[in-house]
């Protein structure tokens, strides 16, 4: 009777206890495909009487359900095999769980890159804090009142104050301030860190970007100093070939100052959009350390001299692997990601 073999196989599935992938298949064979037992019994069930039909329809279901939920436990249990041996536990024989390496993100290496040249010059890495009062970001820098850089159309305030506004960090330069205010000279350091500005996002520009400044008091500390750094860094950095060239120009905390320029590492000096069709790409602006900061920060301007040089990690970025977009640096995009060097831990 249809009822009895209900019962008999119905017994036989709670029975079932497979040892592997295998055993899991031959129970599908037998149960669930179109020529199984499940199919049979409906087939059969249609030619049972209208009594029989009410009472047994609802016992068949039940068993369908059983047999499908069976199966569907068994091959949970063994998901991804395809024999007894492979779901030994403890199996060398088995491959290994393959899995994605991530990669250094660009701005991070140009920073690795350009700390362990400074290093390697004597300079130590100093470090601050983001958000700043007016004394480190803009008063001890020789920012007069009237400033731009004191404007809400260029600085993110976060506290407006009568006589100490606190805002994100303009510059890295706060934190030389801080590495003044701590002692006396010598200071070699260099100060890497993000920096925040009001401005436009485009592909030249965005409103946080990485900064990595530097630092230089002592003695007798001459302009020639500064050149000779910042050229030898440029060669380290870029190559024996590339191009230097100083421009004057002005920054309230530095006197004399100037801008850096290379020859473009796009186009070679031929003209690019990059370099605006010139062949020269600015990187940073550097000067004597102005006598007023020096005294701000407790220093006697008159037996100390020093240099300072400050540059945007994403322009280094940029020229070294020939990036024309800034904003790649922020929007995670993993194929652009992948590009760069995979880290090993």
């Amino acid at each position: 009777m249809l009822q009895d073999k209900i019962k008999q196989y119905s017994e036989e599935i709670n029975q079932f206890t497979p040892t592997s992938a295998a055993d899991v298949e031959q129970f599908r064979l037998k149960f669930l495909v179109s020529k199984g037992l499940v199919k049979a019994l409906f087939d059969e069930f249609k030619s049972v009487g209208p009594e029989e039909k009410r009472t047994l329809g609802k016992v068949l279901n039940e068993f369908k359900q059983l047999a499908e939920q069976k199966f569907s436990e068994a091959q949970a249990q063994f998901s991804g095999t395809s024999d007894t041996q492979s779901k030994k536990e403890g199996d060398l024989t088995l491959p290994g769980e393959g899995f994605q390496l991530g990669s250094r993100h660009p701005l991070s290496l140009a920073r690795k890159e350009i700390v362990e040249i400074f290093k390697k010059l004597g300079f130590v890495v100093s470090e601050g804090p983001e958000i700043e009062d007016d004394w480190h970001n803009f008063s001890a820098l020789n920012f007069p009142p009237e400033h731009p850089a004191r404007d809400m159309q260029d600085t993110f305030f976060v506290e407006k104050k009568e006589g100490n506004d606190i805002a994100l960090r303009t510059h890295t330069s706060s934190v030389q301030v801080r590495l003044m205010e701590m002692g006396q000279p010598p200071f070699r350091a260099i100060m890497p860190g993000r920096v925040y500005r009001n401005e436009a996002i485009s592909a030249r520009a965005h409103c946080f970007f990485h900064q990595v400044e530097g630092l230089y008091v002592d003695e007798n500390v001459s302009f020639a100093d500064l050149k000779q750094t910042l050229f030898h860094f440029v060669q380290e950095l870029y190559g024996e070939g590339t191009k230097v060239r100083f421009r004057p120009s002005y920054f309230p905390f530095t006197e004399p100052s100037a801008e850096m320029d290379i020859s473009c590492t796009i186009c070679k000096g031929e003209g690019c959009q990059l370099c605006k069709y010139s062949g020269w790409v600015e990187i940073l602006g550097c000067g004597m350390v102005d006598p007023n900061v020096l005294e701000n920060c407790g220093i006697d301007s008159k037996k100390y001299s020093g240099f300072a040089f400050g540059m945007g990690i994403e322009r280094i970025t940029n020229l070294k692997y020939e990036i024309r977009d800034l904003r790649l640096f922020s929007e995670n995009d993993v194929k652009f990601l992948s590009q760069f060097e995979t880290e090993i831990i």
